[in-house]
This record gives structure tokens, C-alpha cells and sequence, in this order.
């Protein structure tokens, strides 16, 4: 069945409103144009529909492919400019985001026996050059959606390049839909947090599959490719080192922690879903760098079974620590290496593995929430 998503875009709000304080008048008004349409399209209430009423579903274990041109519109899907099995174009941003479908297709197809999105055979539509210097790449409950970065900017006021060059965050993106169809974190707070770095765990593994780097090997950069040579930053998030993926007048110092201890309490951001995600980005990081060898066969799919069969809508940073162990003993065997790399990954973030939940409570959204009836 079709589960509805609001709209879940890359780049985090903090930043785009470090540049609307910061930056020229040029880059205020594309970070504002951004922050604004944004906002706009995750308020839209779209109504539920069967997967047969927007998409067609495919035979089972073909890949289907399909982009589209905004031409810095915002009618969705636009126009077609190429289908599965077309050669390539000369368009760069139709063949990444084309590209990059089939790599994320390849990996849940090739490791986890997935059948697309929704395991079903979903087409995989993207559109792209969506308005006019939108900032920003989504995934909107059926399609992912590309901005163009600030092409449109004097190249020395360019913050962000096209967003269709990043693997990683095409991957992330469409990890999105999987969540979607899967254990459909609610996206706020600690549940919304691990939607965002599920995102991340399967962009980089995306990244990493298709280059067949070890975990060693693999830079762990979520935005790889994003910012340009004007911004002081390699990328928009760092599993390996939450908190150090930039530094830079304009965009601010990344905000996340890598550690309980460091957890962010806040309103903002659906309750910092973009910041506290570094604490199980991390976890992943470290479990995988202690097992070894390559971060998909073994920690990937120890992190896909919990995201397909174990976690829950509102699950905690505490249900996913028991979780992923508990798949590990039922992957590879208790006290496997396995499990014991997935209780070393939790441990180096503050969570021990059937611990007692982290002093953080539910977040600081969750309970303005449950003061107005709103959440349980």
C-alpha cells in the first residue's frame, strides 16, 4: 500500500537561514526563495491515492526510469526528456538524476532483493531545473524533485552547485520513499532524526556500492559535491565526524553532534530531525568501520532488516540500538562479530544496546505536541 510522506528535502533549514543572515542581497533572496517554497510545498495537503492512480507499477526486477524538465517552473512532473534505455543527453542534470535512480536501484535491487522503491516495482520519475535558483533537492511522496543550485548568481556569490551532482544526497532522497513504504518514521524529533540518517546510511552506501569502496575507503560525506569552491565545507554532513562537514562565514559551522551528551533539544527543524541525526549517522560509522570490509553486505543489511521489519513510527535512538542488535543475532548469530560491532557503533554514542533510554525525553517538539493533544 501507498503510505503518504510530506515533503523531505536535503538541504537543512539551519543552513539556507544562515545565508538569508549573512549573505549578499543576491544570496538572501535565493536562501528566502528556497526556505519559502519549501514551506510552501511541504503545507500542501495532497490526498491519498492508490500507487496504480499516479504511477504505473512494473514487472517485477525491471528498472524504469523516467525525467522531466521544469524549465525553472514549478508544474510538476514537466515535460519528458528522457525514459529508461534513452542515450544519454546534453543535459548533465537529466543524466545524473537519471544515473543516480539506477545506482539507488541497484543497490537495494543487487543487496537487498528489492524491487524498487516500493518493492513493487515503482517507476523511479525525478524532475529537475525546478524553479529558478531553488536550493534544494526533495522527495515528495512520489517523485524526487532537483533545484539548480545558484547557477543564476555571479560566480563568486555561488554557494550550492546543481543538485542532481550529488549520488549520495539522490540516494538519501529516495531512501526517503523507502521509509515512506517501510516503517514510516514520523519525521520529528528522535523518530524524525532516524528517518533522516536511514536517508543517509543508504545515500552513502549508494555511493559507496557504486564506487566499491570499502568503509574504510568511503569518505562518509552526505552533499558530496554540493557546495562550491566558494564555501568552506565538503559537504553537507559527515557520518564519520558529525559537526566538522563545514565551517564558513556564510553557511555557519555544522551543528551536529555525534554524541548523546551533545543532543539538541529544540522547536526548530521538526525537532532538529537535520542535527540529532549525526548520533545514529555514527553509530552506523563506527559499526562499520569496526566490522570491516564493505559497509552494504554486512551492517547494511543488518540497518535494512531493522528498517523493514522492526522499527515503528514513533521509534526512539534507544528502540533502533535494540533493534539493529536484535537483527544482527538474527542475520549472523548472537554474540556474532556482527552484533558486537552494532553494540560498539551504539556504545561510542552515548546508547548502550537494552540500556536504559538517554536523558533526552522525547524532544522538545514532542512535548509541545503532546501538551496540544496532537501526539502520544
Amino acid at each position: 500500500m501507498h503510505r503518504h510522506a510530506c515533503v523531505l528535502c536535503i538541504t537543512p533549514p539551519h543552513l539556507l537561514q544562515e545565508i538569508a543572515r549573512n549573505g549578499s542581497d543576491l544570496q538572501r533572496e535565493t536562501a528566502l526563495r528556497t526556505i519559502i517554497t519549501s514551506e510552501q510545498i511541504r503545507g500542501q495537503r495532497r490526498a491519498m491515492r492508490s500507487v496504480m492512480s499516479f504511477l504505473a507499477a512494473i514487472s517485477a526486477g525491471e528498472k524504469q526510469r523516467i525525467v522531466y524538465d521544469a524549465k525553472q517552473g514549478s508544474q510538476l512532473p514537466g515535460t519528458l526528456v528522457r525514459s529508461e534505455g534513452d542515450p544519454a543527453v546534453s543535459d548533465p542534470a537529466v543524466n545524473e538524476a537519471y544515473d543516480g535512480c539506477g545506482a539507488t536501484y541497484d543497490l537495494y535491487s543487487d543487496v537487498y532483493d528489492r524491487n524498487s522503491i516500493d518493492n513493487n516495482g515503482l517507476q523511479l520519475k525525478s524532475t529537475v531545473h525546478y524553479q529558478k535558483g531553488y536550493d534544494n533537492a526533495f522527495w515528495d511522496g512520489t517523485q524526487m524533485v532537483y533545484g539548480d543550485g545558484d547557477e543564476d548568481l555571479p560566480a563568486e556569490q555561488r554557494l550550492f552547485n546543481r543538485f542532481t551532482i550529488s549520488l549520495d544526497v539522490i540516494g538519501h532522497e529516495l531512501t526517503h520513499g523507502v521509509t515512506q513504504y517501510e516503517a514510516n518514521l514520523a519525521y520529528w524529533d528522535q523518530s524524525g532524526a532516524l528517518n533522516e540518517s536511514l536517508s543517509d546510511v543508504f545515500g552513502s552506501l549508494v555511493k559507496q556500492y557504486q564506487r566499491k569502496q570499502t568503509a574504510a575507503e568511503a569518505d562518509w560525506i552526505i552533499g558530496e559535491g554540493l557546495f562550491t569552491a566558494n564555501v568552506n565545507g565538503v559537504g553537507i554532513r559527515s557520518m564519520k565526524a558529525p559537526g566538522t562537514a563545514y565551517n564558513d562565514p556564510m553557511l555557519g559551522k555544522d551543528p551536529q553532534p555525534a554524541h548523546m551528551k551533545d543532543y539538541v533539544s529544540t522547536i526548530e527543524d521538526n525537532g532538529g530531525v537535520h542535527i540529532n541525526s549525526g548520533i545514529p549517522n555514527h553509530a552506523f560509522y563506527v559499526a562499520s568501520l569496526e566490522m570491516g570490509g564493505y559497509a552494504w553486505e554486512k551492517m547494511g543489511k543488518i540497518w535494512y532488516k531493522t528498517l523493514t521489519d522492526k522499527l515503528q513510527a514513533r521509534s526512539t535512538f534507544q528502540d533502533a540500538a535494540n533493534l539493529t542488535s536484535e537483527a544482527a543475532a538474527e542475520l549472523f548469530g548472537t554474540n556474532s562479530l556482527e552484533q558486537q560491532a552494532v553494540s560498539k557503533g551504539w556504545a561510542e554514542v552515548g546508547i548502550t544496546v537494552n540500556g536504559g533510554t538517554p536523558g533526552t525525553g522525547d524532544g522538545c517538539l514532542t512535548s509541545i505536541l503532546r501538551a496540544l493533544g496532537l501526539a502520544q
